[in-house]
């Protein structure tokens, strides 16, 4: 039975204290936050719980591993801490507010002999996991272009723009099914509502193999949409999370075009149009998945799917897409950038 202690209790702190608590090998056992309100709310739930309004409390204690559900200006002091004192940490994303705060939990992690995870759930959501070995196993052929998009009317976050608070998401998922890091980002956006921060953001990436990434994220939309489209030369599938059921469709479509027909045809695209077909995929929390993977990492020692440096790497691509949103859109090419706060990039 892993100790857990849960630090922030106001939108994923509820979800994971019910997780951990519904897991066998977890015992949910501490919880901290400065809302007593909020605190009330967990002594209603699990009155089992120790409740602190200070998070060092927690930390003090003898719990083995900490969530950490804070707002992101908090992730890095807190998390570190944590680790400096022997806890294991999952800590939800982005990871961290900048770069140079990324790297230094990823080296504090390593010298603690320690797990550090970042929530970046959509890793253990069985249909991303279905579309992941999909696209390796070659199905869909040479990847064109993927389009994702996550859009809302809010929620508005008061720290940072829509870019660091939802394109994280997407990010994790481009580089778990692709397996490659971008190699360049732009992005272009507007703050309409509650400026200097973005509220809309259209990001574009490029991957090794001329493959074209698109994110559109957006607290201003009329439509809750969560989707994402990968385009093949052979098939085309899409993943629409909002989906009660039914999450993946794979299209059996595509263009074609030959140097033979070039030479033979005065128009030289062809147009295969077949079946749709839904395959069967678990309808499992991915936040359940994702808990208990991290409690197998703490009893295995095995690094994470989800571990520090994945989420180094989404950091990385959110710094250099808000240094592209504060010069104008131009392209940044990546793994080189200087940090940028959260907030930066949109003013």
């Amino acid at each position: 039975m892993v100790k857990i202690g849960v630090i922030g209790f106001g939108y994923w702190g509820p979800k994971h204290a019910r997780n951990f608590h519904e897991l066998p090998g977890a015992q949910l056992q501490m919880v901290a936050d400065v809302n007593q309100e909020r605190l009330r709310q967990v002594q209603a739930m699990y009155p089992w719980v120790t409740c602190t309004g200070n998070y060092r409390e927690l930390l003090e204690s003898d719990v083995e591993a900490v969530v950490v559900a804070t707002p992101v200006s908090t992730h890095f002091q807190i998390a570190k801490e944590a680790l400096l004192r022997g806890k294991h940490v999952l800590v939800e994303k982005p990871m961290t507010a900048n770069l140079r705060e990324a790297r230094e939990l990823v080296d504090i992690a390593e010298a603690q002999q320690r797990i550090l995870m970042v929530g970046h759930t959509y890793q253990y959501s069985p249909a991303v996991a279905f579309l992941r070995e999909y696209i390796q196993s070659g199905e869909l052929g040479e990847i064109y272009y993927v389009d994702a998009n996550r859009l809302n009317l809010g929620l508005f976050q008061p720290d940072v723009s829509a870019l660091w608070d939802l394109a994280p998401h997407d990010l994790s998922i481009l580089l778990w099914l692709l397996g490659e890091n971008p190699l360049t980002v732009s992005a272009r956006g507007a703050a309409r509502i509650t400026p200097p921060y973005h509220d809309v953001v259209y990001v574009e990436m490029t991957f090794p193999g001329n493959i074209l990434a698109h994110i559109h994220v957006s607290w201003l939309d009329p439509c809750k949409v969560r989707r994402v489209t990968v385009v093949g030369s052979k098939k085309m599938v899409v993943f629409d999370d909002m989906a009660e059921s039914e999450k993946v469709r794979i299209y059996d479509k595509a263009a074609v075009c030959t140097a033979e027909e070039n030479h033979s045809n005065g128009w030289p695209v062809r147009y295969h149009n077949g079946n749709v077909i839904i395959p069967s995929i678990p309808n499992t929390e991915p936040l359940k998945l994702e808990c208990q993977h991290f409690l197998d990492c703490i009893a295995s020692g095995q690094r994470p799917d989800s571990d520090g440096r994945m989420g180094l790497r989404v950091v990385t691509i959110l710094e250099a897409a808000a240094r592209s949103l504060s010069n104008g859109g131009d392209r940044q090419s990546l793994w080189q950038e200087k940090p940028v706060a959260a907030g930066k990039g949109a003013r």
